[in-house]
């Protein structure tokens, strides 16, 4: 007998998921009094500067918003740079930049002193191996559970695949991990109850950095942000990569609902219908120092909360619900 809620249910699941990968369903966020067409809220022509910096898994999709926002704003100039999460919290908090990325949650202690976080979009941290790992198709069936995940990155117990899969192959892994302060360690570390600093592997700079490291060494695992893990282009896994199936459910083999990594385009949906877990999946920020009184920046992120989010789902990125974008705009318009 079928179960109409259920499949009812399901259905809306996957239609919803469908929408977001076509990019036809954007939250419905009231933009009323935002700038446009090169004027800000004064209605004067809009200039300045804006400087932004930080997590390297932001950094594609800021750049999409800082060219879309130019189209029409081309009296700003927009100063971008990738060099991690911990980078762009230090800048912002320094006052070295006007937005810093952060691809973690805001600590208390930055809080504090005074950072002021907009969600803006959604992506995941994916573990990341050679495509000519001898041991890929055993993994690609049997995945990686959270408890395997702790054995291979916070105690170090497993050395070998051979402990990963189960069995005697004593093929040895070359566990890798980020050398910089990222939301992408910080969050791939919280997935395992654990810190950035607890995770052990050969500490490599950078997403294109550790995605190089696996690339260049058939037995290696490490971690990306899906913007470095799969091509824009073809929507495939890297060449020399292949993403690690998470075995969420910790049965030891990935069920066919688990495993939905071929594609870029695949791999968003079921984010965005929390089959991936959350964390690695998280959400990534703008973080401004106190509420920004520079113009141009108030309109940039006006324009990032409602417009810019037509682009997060073509960059491969996922769409924040309503009331985390609405949350953005209302932060802009409290006093200091």
């Amino acid at each position: 007998m079928i179960n109409s809620k259920k499949s009812t249910t399901t259905f809306l699941k996957r239609f919803l998921g469908l929408l977001i990968i076509t990019g036809l369903y954007l939250p419905m966020v009231s933009c009323s009094g935002t700038g446009r067409q090169g004027k800000g809220n004064s209605g004067e022509e809009l200039s300045g500067n804006i400087s932004i910096s930080g997590a390297f898994a932001l950094y594609p999709l800021a750049v999409k918003w800082a060219e879309e926002f130019q189209r029409t704003h081309p009296n700003v100039k927009i100063d971008l740079s990738a060099g991690g999460a911990g980078k762009g919290m230090t800048d912002v908090l320094a006052d070295v930049v006007d937005l810093g990325m952060v691809s973690r949650e805001v600590y208390s202690p930055e809080l504090e002193k005074g950072a002021l976080p907009f969600a803006t979009a959604k992506d995941a941290v994916v573990i990341t191996i050679n495509a000519n790992n001898p041991l890929a198709e055993e993994l690609k069936k049997h995945g990686i559970s959270r408890e395997t995940a702790t054995k291979i990155w916070i105690t170090g117990e497993y050395t070998t695949w051979g402990q990963v899969l189960g069995n005697s192959n004593s093929t040895p892994i070359h566990v890798y991990t980020r050398s910089d302060a990222c939301g992408a360690a910080e969050t791939f570390a919280m997935w395992m109850d654990k810190k950035q600093e607890d995770l052990l592997g050969t500490a490599v700079f950078g997403d294109p950095g550790l995605a190089s490291a696996i690339q260049t060494d058939k037995l290696g695992i490490g971690l990306n942000n899906i913007g470095y893990a799969y091509d824009e282009k073809s929507r495939k896994p890297n060449v020399g990569l292949m993403v690690c199936p998470i075995d969420a459910n910790d049965d030891g083999m990935i069920d066919a609902d688990e495993y939905f990594y071929d594609t870029k385009d695949d791999f968003i949906a079921a984010v965005a219908e929390n089959k991936y877990p959350s964390p690695p999946a998280r959400d990534l920020y703008l973080v401004s120092h106190g509420v920004p009184t520079n113009p141009a920046v108030v309109a940039f992120l006006q324009f990032v909360l409602c417009e810019g989010q037509k682009h997060n789902v073509p960059a491969g990125y996922i769409n924040l619900p309503e009331d985390k974008l609405q949350k953005g705009l209302e932060q802009l318009k409290s006093k200091k």
